[in-house]
């Protein structure tokens, strides 16, 4: 069977599974009642259909971008023909995705307006488009489809082809970010689990569909290997997350069998493991008969793996599409529960802030794949002979963990609802766990431990982050007045502008903040103190200057905040400040004043440090003088310092003689 048709069978598939599972979950309901509005059965069908075909362009789109930048060998720096030819298809492909989104738009207007789409004015379309959440995640995506379509038209380098794969990955995300996840109660767990199960369910999926339009690759038998593992880490991170989505949504375990949704996400879970074991059956059989030269078996088993997999995202559709089991006692929503995302928190205690979880799936998830990563690594580099110093693993786990703690325990409330405690919470992130992450040098561990491809073609984790490290934009932001300047300018431009508000009422404005704080804070101090390679040889003097500045721009913004009596993002604080706690700005003060003295002790450790290093530089240059001197005078020549001596002594006898 050909490829084509493979993948016309797989749509097939999931057309008839997402039809049936539509009318099962009671997504699809024709019957018109009297003085309730009905969009009609074009919208009723056409929405799920339109949203099942933009998740499979978006599937194959990632697939096959990834396929080309990452799995198949290339041909020195471009990418080989065959990748050559995935991204023209990609081409095509990205414009109907971007076509589909666009008329997502109009399609989700009629259906929550309850109108007939010929019906709809262009104003309500272009409100809802660029006023509303889920609108303007349309747009955005169909925004960076057209990206797509023209970054792959733009040349055959694989550093190209690499940007074009993550600009596919993120085009995948603004819609995860709305719908039943954005809207419910642990939305910090839901919406978040959503986004890594879209990401890991397409990279397999469509990694799968790239990987049988290049299996007349000469070479395919390694790709399949490299795919191979990429699935597994796929299927792990589809099974977790979507573990976590389905329980915030079903609530219960009742729910999981006693409602049609429960049945639908069981039916979802069975796909899951039947794709799991054909995979499994990939690794231990086909890749050998493919080693062996038979690619018979591989054909067959990833026809029926594509087909299930198709069934599954038939089911993803109808399952976004249907309506969630709702417990009694939450048919009434909370507004402020709907804007947080949980209760409102008592008045605080420790076991509150340290016993009531906020757990976010994405910090979570960074923690635990950053511990493991980083000890597998420590673990192979002890296995090949070599030491690593316990100091730092325990530096770098430590940091980790802090980062989960005020990001996943009841901190993480009371940053939402309390400046006071948001400005704890960001001064830990910029300047604690920073530091830490410094000090345990994953880059150093990254290239020890990360094994060099056979193939000379084919570009592992090792040779990206060599590229990166080079690379002329990395040369930019690790310049120290760079750095310098992204910290003291998040720092002011956050707080001294209306960007607050803004990006607390958004989860995904929420969480680019918190990575931004612990990003901005980890290149000022990695610029200032790091061991890794690639940072610039800049001496200890001059990095001293740059740490005091920022210590003086720090100081001088909590003095600012002190001072201010104006309360900073007053419409998200108004909105969700507890009653028992005391004025919003009496609150602010407290933070302000949190925030200079808790940056002083972590500023005052980095300036010993610097001093240190300027003290043991000095005296490594001094050391470097006095062997010249040494091995000077043995030979009977003058050294260096001799030299400049005479040429002092020569400008003082001339200025001497011109003065007489």
């Amino acid at each position: 069977m050909k490829t084509p048709s493979l993948v016309a069978a797989a749509t097939g598939t999931a057309v008839v599974v997402l039809v049936a599972a539509l009318l099962f979950g009671g997504a699809v309901d024709g019957s018109v009642l009297p003085g309730i509005p009905s969009p009609g059965g074009l919208t009723l069908w056409g929405l799920p259909a339109l949203t099942m075909l933009a998740n499979v362009l978006g599937v194959l789109t990632v697939g096959l971008t990834a396929t080309a930048a990452f799995l198949l060998p290339g041909d020195g720096p471009s990418v080989a023909a065959h990748g050559w030819r995935l991204l023209r298809t990609t081409t095509w492909l990205a414009l109907g995705w971007a076509a589909t989104s666009g008329a997502l738009v109009a399609f989700t207007v009629s259906d929550l307006l309850g109108v007939p789409l010929g019906q709809l004015t262009r104003q309500s379309v272009t409100s809802f488009a660029f006023s509303i959440n889920q609108g303007q995640a349309l747009v955005a995506q169909a925004g960076l489809a057209l990206l797509l379509a023209v970054l792959t038209r733009c040349g055959v380098s694989r550093a190209l082809a690499a940007v074009t794969a993550v600009v596919a990955m993120i085009a995948l995300l603004p819609p995860a970010f709305t719908g039943h996840s954005a809207g419910a109660g642990d939305h910090q767990i839901a919406v978040t689990s959503l986004a890594l199960h879209v990401l890991a369910a397409s990279l397999w999926v469509g990694g799968l569909a790239g990987l049988l339009l290049v299996r007349r690759h000469r070479r395919f038998v390694d790709t399949a290997d490299r795919y191979s593992r990429l699935a597994l880490a796929c299927f792990v991170a589809t099974a977790i997350s979507g573990t976590a989505n389905a329980a915030v949504r079903l609530g219960t375990w009742d729910a999981l069998l006693d409602s049609r949704y429960g049945v639908l996400v069981l039916l979802k879970v069975l796909a899951l493991l039947a794709v799991g074991l054909l995979g499994a059956a990939h690794r231990s059989r086909t890749l050998p008969a493919l080693r062996a030269g038979r690619p018979g078996a591989f054909l067959r088993l990833a026809a029926g793996e594509l087909i299930v997999l198709g069934a599954a995202v038939g089911l993803a559709v109808a399952l976004s599409r249907s309506p969630t089991p709702v417990p009694e006692t939450e048919a009434v929503p909370d507004p402020l529960v709907e804007l947080l995302g949980f209760d409102q928190p008592g008045p605080i205690t420790a076991a509150r802030l340290f016993g009531s979880p906020l757990l976010d799936m994405f910090f979570l998830t960074v923690v635990a794949v950053g511990v493991f990563a980083y000890l597998m690594g420590v673990r192979r580099l002890r296995r090949a002979g070599h030491a690593w110093p316990v100091a730092r693993t325990a530096s770098w786990v430590a940091g980790l963990l802090i980062l989960g703690a005020v990001t996943c325990l009841g901190v993480a409330k009371y940053a939402y609802v309390l400046f006071s405690v948001h400005m704890v919470q960001h001064m830990v992130l910029s300047m604690v766990v920073p530091i830490l992450l410094v000090g345990g040098a994953p880059v150093t561990l990254a290239l020890r431990a990360l094994r060099k491809p056979a193939d000379p073609q084919v570009r592992g984790a090792r040779e990206w982050l060599l590229i990166v490290l080079h690379s002329r934009v990395f040369r930019v932001l690790s310049h120290p007045v760079v750095a310098l300047g992204i910290y003291v300018a998040s720092l002011y431009g956050l707080y001294m502008s209306d960007l607050l508000g803004t990006v607390m009422r958004y989860h995904l404005g929420h969480l680019a903040m918190l990575v931004h704080f612990v990003l901005a804070g980890y290149l000022l101090f990695w610029v200032l103190i790091g061991i890794d390679p690639g940072r610039r040889r800049i001496h200890p003097a001059l990095l001293t200057v740059v740490h005091f500045l920022s210590m003086v721009a720090h100081a001088f913004f909590g003095f600012v905040l002190l001072q201010s009596t104006d309360v900073i993002a007053a419409d998200w604080y108004v909105a969700v400040h507890p009653a028992w706690a005391q004025s919003l700005l009496a609150d602010q003060h407290l933070g302000a004043g949190l925030a200079w003295a808790f940056g002083e002790v972590p500023a005052a450790v980095i300036m010993l440090l610097l001093v240190r290093q300027w003290i043991r530089s000095d005296e490594r240059e001094q050391a470097r003088l006095d062997r010249a001197a040494d091995r000077a005078e043995a030979s009977g020549e003058e050294d260096e310092l001799a030299r400049y001596n005479a040429f002092l002594a020569a400008a003082a006898r001339d200025a001497s003689q011109r003065e007489g």
